[in-house]
């Protein structure tokens, strides 16, 4: 069963890689519990197929990496990427896009977070094996307080300016 507002994320575990050593975090990819990381924070989480991919690469992302300080404006502590890639190709996409200080790119390897998540999308047939169904969603604390979630190879709702016009509605993300 796929997530819903009011819903809490699942635990899991999420994959980043890290390009400068600090206290706790290694070069390379370092693994990040999101039960730990979503607490007492708001965040904007969007998740999409695939790294590189072409919607992804000139839409989905940049819209988020252009739009990192207005969602700062709106108290929003984290803006996370999420995609069934490797944290390497998470972190070279990341450099490719210029999210470095702007969208934390984890990866979810396995897939298993975004099956938690119940927002898998099999694409075996076409080769691409299981991905991600593109969404976007404001979290508080760990809760979920809005969630857009795609048909099948759009990109009409899930975007950052949604997200943004949504974290001026919803409450507790008014600064």
């Amino acid at each position: 069963m796929a997530i819903k507002i009011g819903d809490k994320l699942p635990a899991g575990t999420l994959w980043e890689f890290i390009e400068e050593e600090t206290p706790g975090c290694s070069i390379g990819p370092n693994s990040f519990k999101v039960e730990d990381l979503v607490r007492g924070k708001r965040l904007a989480i969007f998740g999409l197929p695939g790294a590189f991919t072409p919607t992804c690469s000139a839409k989905h992302l940049p819209g988020f990496v252009a739009k990192a300080q207005d969602f700062k404006a709106r108290k929003i502590d984290e803006i996370w990427c999420i995609s069934i890639n490797d944290a390497f190709v998470m972190g070279a996409w990341g450099r490719d896009q210029g999210a470095k200080g702007k969208v934390r790119m984890m990866a979810d390897g396995s897939g298993l977070y975004t099956k938690a998540l119940g927002l898998e999308l099999d694409l075996v047939a076409r080769g691409l094996g299981v991905r991600s169904i593109r969404y976007s969603m404001l979290v508080d604390d760990g809760v979920v307080k809005a969630l857009n979630v795609e048909d099948g190879g759009k990109f009409e709702v899930s975007s950052a300016e949604k997200l943004l016009e949504q974290a001026e509605k919803v409450t507790n993300f008014i600064p």
